[in-house]
C-alpha cells in the first residue's frame, strides 16, 4: 500500500501526521510512504530523516493525493484539499464531521474512506487516538487560561497559584474524561482551587480518591453549573460525546454570571463547543471577548506544541494504519472493532450515528 503524508494547511498547524520512526515501520512491512518535502519542519523533523527512515519526498502536495491509497494526516481537510480527494482513497485523520456538514458532504460526493482517529473505540468506551491530544489540550488548557487572566492580556489580574494570605485562583472544569482529568492535574500542579462537574458518578467517586480531596467533584446540573460560573476564574470546557456536537451547558445569559476578565477556555470547540457563545479560532489570534468574557476557543490546541504531540499521536495512530495496510481496509474492520466504529463513512454512505443525528441525515452500518 501506498501511504501518502502532506503537509498540514490549517493556520498554525505544526504537526505532522507521522514521525521517521513510523515510516520505518511501515517500509520494514513492505510498504511505500510518499512525504511532502517540508511537512516535518514545524514538529522538528527535517526531510533528511524521512528519507533516511525509507520515505519518498515530493515538492507537491497534489501528487502525494494523487499517488496514495491512505492518506494519514492530523486535521481534517480544508476547501483547497477537496479536489484533491478521490473515489476509494482511505483518510485517516481527525474528522470531527459533526459540526461540518459541509465537508461530510464532500466526503460522501467523492466517495473515500473517512477514518476519523476521535470515533476509534475500544469494547470499553476508551478512545486510544483521541487520548494523547486530549491529554496535551487538557494541560494546555490551564496554561493558556492562567495566561489570559493576567491584565495585560485582558483578564482579572488573578494569579491561578495565589501567594501566601491571598486565596488561589478558581478552576471550573466542566467534563471528567481526558481533557477535564488532565486540565485538573495541571491546575492543582499550580495550587489553584478546583471544581469539576461530570455526569459518570463512579468516574468522578475514582477522581475524589485520585486527588485526594484537592478536586471538588460535583455532579453536573444547570444549578452547579450557574453556581460554578459565579465563582470561576477560569472554566475549561472538556465535555465529549463522542463523534457527536458538544453540549451547550453554558448560554449567552450565564455568562452575566462570571466576573468580567475571567476566561473559557473551551476545548470541545472541534465539536462546536459548550458555550454557546464559542466560536473556532486560530493560534495567530486565539481570543475573544462576549460580554466582559474571554474566550479562549482554539481549534487545534496541540498544534502550538507540535513535538511533544507529534511524537504522541503517532505512537497512537501506527498500529491502525499498520493494520489497514498490512491487512487490507475491510479485513482489518473485520477483525477489530474499534477500527469499525471509526469508519465515519465508506462507499459514498454515512456510518456514524451521532453525526448523522447531529446533521440530520440517514446512515448506515457498514456490511461486508
Amino acid at each position: 500500500m501506498i501511504i501518502g503524508v502532506p503537509k498540514e494547511i490549517k493556520e498554525k498547524e505544526f504537526r505532522v501526521g507521522i514521525v521517521p520512526s513510523g515510516v520505518k515501520g511501515l517500509v520494514q512491512a513492505g510498504h511505500t510512504v510518499l512525504i511532502e518535502q517540508g511537512a516535518g519542519l514545524g514538529s522538528g523533523i527535517a526531510d533528511e530523516q524521512y528519507r533516511a527512515a525509507g520515505a519518498g519526498l515530493t515538492p507537491s502536495a497534489a501528487e502525494v493525493w494523487a499517488q496514495a491509497d491512505l492518506v494519514m494526516k492530523v486535521k481534517e481537510p480544508l476547501r483547497p484539499e477537496y479536489p484533491l480527494l478521490k473515489p476509494g482513497l482511505i483518510l485517516y485523520t481527525y474528522l470531527h464531521l459533526a459540526p461540518l456538514p459541509e465537508l461530510t458532504q464532500v466526503l460522501l460526493d467523492a466517495r473515500v474512506t473517512g477514518v476519523a482517529y476521535e470515533t476509534v473505540r475500544l469494547d470499553n468506551g476508551a478512545l486510544p487516538l483521541l487520548a494523547p491530544m486530549s491529554q496535551v489540550a487538557g494541560r494546555m488548557a490551564i496554561q493558556a487560561g492562567a495566561h489570559f487572566l493576567e491584565k495585560e492580556a485582558g483578564g482579572r489580574g488573578v494569579l491561578l497559584a495565589g501567594v501566601p494570605g491571598v486565596a488561589p485562583g478558581h478552576v471550573t472544569i466542566l467534563g471528567s474524561g481526558t481533557v477535564g482529568v488532565n486540565a485538573a492535574q495541571m491546575a492543582v500542579g499550580l495550587g489553584a482551587e478546583v471544581s469539576m462537574l461530570g455526569r459518570n458518578l463512579p468516574k468522578l467517586a475514582e477522581l475524589d480518591s485520585l486527588f485526594r480531596g484537592r478536586v471538588t467533584t460535583l455532579a453536573s446540573s444547570q444549578q452547579a453549573i450557574e453556581e460554578e460560573l459565579a465563582k470561576a476564574d477560569l472554566v475549561v470546557g472538556a465535555v465529549l460525546v463522542v463523534g457527536a456536537c458538544a453540549p451547550k451547558l453554558i448560554s449567552r445569559k450565564m455568562l452575566g454570571l462570571m466576573r468580567p476578565g475571567s476566561v473559557i477556555v473551551d476545548v470541545a470547540i472541534d465539536q462546536g463547543g459548550c458555550a454557546e457563545t464559542s466560536r473556532p479560532t486560530y493560534h495567530s489570534d486565539p481570543v475573544y471577548t462576549v460580554d466582559s468574557i474571554i474566550h479562549y476557543c482554539v481549534a487545534n490546541m496541540p498544534g502550538a506544541v507540535p513535538r511533544t504531540s507529534t511524537f504522541a499521536l503517532t505512537n497512537a495512530t501506527l498500529p491502525y494504519c499498520l493494520a489497514m495496510a498490512n491487512k487490507g481496509l475491510d479485513s482489518a474492520m473485520r477483525e477489530d472493532r474499534a477500527l469499525l466504529r471509526g469508519v465515519n463513512i465508506h462507499r459514498g454512505k454515512l456510518n456514524n450515528r451521532e453525526v448523522a443525528d447531529a446533521q440530520g441525515r440517514e446512515w448506515s452500518e457498514i456490511s461486508f
